[in-house]
């Protein structure tokens, strides 16, 4: 029987540049979508998929994410004055009872791979999910990581989230190869960070969701610089495979990539069309504007 995953990595110590200047004081993952920042989003989805501990690995300039996940006493005592239940319910609910936040600093910048490694005496012994909170997987019915946690409930290794990518965008991901195990899952032969389009070896690409063994840890810890002179989570999976089974896993549900500003505004338009307060009205909204620019149709 697989061990039960209890913790979450988060890795948010990015600068975030592609948004400047909205990010030079503000970190990324606080960029809001529609009305809850990045990090809450992919905090909530990890919860949903058993975390108990969320791990955060900052680094300067993030004092508003341990912030959001802080109580606010004065705020909750001022709403609660003026009687505004549900947006007090909405801050108090923010962390749910039994769930507990962790920070550590990454000191340098060397990488998602050197990110996650600087967990390792937190998470200790056990498998765990690392969350990118860049990418925000909105599904209809369970979660991306719960979706992702049945698979490894039931096989065991480590599983990467991908999806399938274009020519022109394989060199933003790390690319995998492998076995054809059922319509959602391959069983790993190898992975490539950020190939060129003629040396992809598919057109599969890993996406910020992971489910990974402890093992990657000590693989961590011996694995050089790679891609752009960093420490490349892809690197040390590629060696994992080696050793024990890692899987693609083909989750039901849609990606946006929030690091890239057409994905962000992707993503505030198609999730407050599915708001259940916004949605009617900024529908009919987007209806007016189509009309008042001149596009066909609805």
């Amino acid at each position: 029987m697989s061990q039960k995953i209890r913790k979450a990595v988060f890795p948010v110590a990015g600068l975030g540049t592609r948004f400047l200047p909205a990010t030079k004081a503000n970190p990324k993952e606080m960029l809001p979508v529609v009305d809850k920042p990045l990090i809450q989003y992919a905090a909530e989805e990890a919860v949903e998929a058993g975390a108990e501990v969320l791990i955060f690995v900052t680094g300067r300039n993030k004092r508003a994410i341990p912030d959001h996940f802080d109580r606010a006493y004065e705020l909750e005592n001022e709403l609660a004055l003026r009687e505004k239940d549900d947006r007090l319910k909405a801050i108090q609910n923010i962390v749910p009872p039994g769930v507990d936040c962790v920070y550590i600093r990454q000191a340098e910048a060397l990488g998602l791979g050197h990110a996650v490694h600087c967990a390792r005496n937190l998470v200790g012994d056990e498998p765990f999910y690392v969350v990118l909170a860049d990418d925000l997987v909105h599904s209809n019915g369970l979660g991306c990581l719960s979706q992702m946690r049945a698979q490894y409930e039931k096989l065991g290794g480590s599983i990467l989230g991908t999806q399938h990518v274009s020519d022109e965008h394989v060199s933003r991901y790390g690319i995998v190869e492998g076995e054809v195990v059922d319509e959602q899952l391959r069983r790993l032969r190898g992975m490539v960070e950020k190939p060129s389009p003629d040396k992809a070896p598919s057109n599969m690409g890993v996406i910020g969701r992971y489910v990974l063994t402890p093992r990657i840890f000590d693989l961590l810890a011996t694995t050089g610089r790679g891609a752009g002179g960093e420490i490349q989570l892809t690197d040390a999976l590629d060696r994992l495979l080696r050793e024990e089974a890692v899987y693609a896993f083909d989750f039901e549900g849609k990606r946006y990539d929030c690091g890239d500003k057409l994905g962000y505004l992707e993503a505030n338009v198609e999730l407050a069309l599915a708001h259940k307060e916004l949605g009617t009205d900024f529908r009919e909204y987007l209806r007016n504007l189509s009309k008042s620019l001149g596009f066909v149709g609805d």
